[in-house]
């Protein structure tokens, strides 16, 4: 009998190196209280909660370690985890949790540790996708833009892109292992930096799709940003999801 899909072997890695400075206090956003726990622990609990995953990786300051440790120890229960250090850029970070990735890794997933709210069976589904179609390097969560996008040069308008061509995109994004560390490798070899893990892979001839996440998924970047997370966070409790 064939191996069946859902038996993939994936390793999640949470970035959660930035300053914060939005914020306005130590550790950043990331170490954020909403709903009872740190930002970053609700995203770290949500990747250990991928059927597929076992093990995370959690990339932070080294000057915060134990914090992040005790932090990664309640927030993974069972599964394996790991801290690897942050660096300047998001880019650098996230090679360094991917050199923590063991070699027998399939698929790495790419978190960002200011999304609390992402849902543990859309990242499993999404894996399922990826690794159910062998032309695949990649997949990034995201929805179809509801606003329309402006191209601008300074404050005048360029152009108006065709809005059903547009999606944004959240993380997780999905890579097979040996795909993203190529693009990494070449990336690092040409000098180039993405604005996100996906343009590496498609800059080095990677094929990536995109794959519909809930809306609410949102990025804790600004202390707004916190109250509506909260809000959503203890709606779900509340619901019991």
């Amino acid at each position: 009998m064939g191996r069946r899909v859902s038996d993939v072997s994936a390793t999640a890695i949470v970035v959660a190196g930035g300053s914060g400075e939005r914020f306005g206090r130590a550790g950043g956003k990331q170490l954020l209280e909403v709903a009872g726990r740190p930002v970053v622990a609700w995203s770290i609990a949500a990747m250990a909660a991928v059927r597929q995953v076992d093990r995370v990786v959690v990339v932070c300051p080294e000057e915060r370690s134990d914090e992040f440790a005790r932090i990664s120890e309640q927030a993974t229960g069972a599964i394996e985890w790991a801290l690897a250090p942050s660096s300047v850029t998001r880019q650098d970070s996230v090679l360094s949790g991917l050199r923590a990735v063991d070699s027998s890794c399939e698929v790495v997933i790419i978190h960002d540790g200011a999304r609390p709210l992402v849902r543990p069976s859309t990242v499993a589904n999404a894996i399922l996708h990826l690794v159910g179609d062998p032309g695949l390097d990649g997949v990034v969560l995201g929805h179809p833009s509801v606003d329309t996008i402006k191209l601008v040069a300074g404050d005048q308008i360029v152009s108006t892109p065709d809005r059903a061509t547009l999606w944004a995109v959240q993380t997780p994004q999905i890579f097979r292992t040996e795909s993203l560390a190529r693009a990494f490798q070449a990336a690092s070899e040409s000098g180039f930096v993405g604005t996100d893990d996906a343009s590496l892979v498609e800059r080095n001839g990677g094929r990536v799709s995109v794959f519909l996440a809930e809306r609410d998924n949102i990025k804790v970047t600004v202390p707004e940003d916190a109250a509506v997370a909260e809000a959503l966070l203890r709606l779900r409790s509340e619901e019991g999801q």
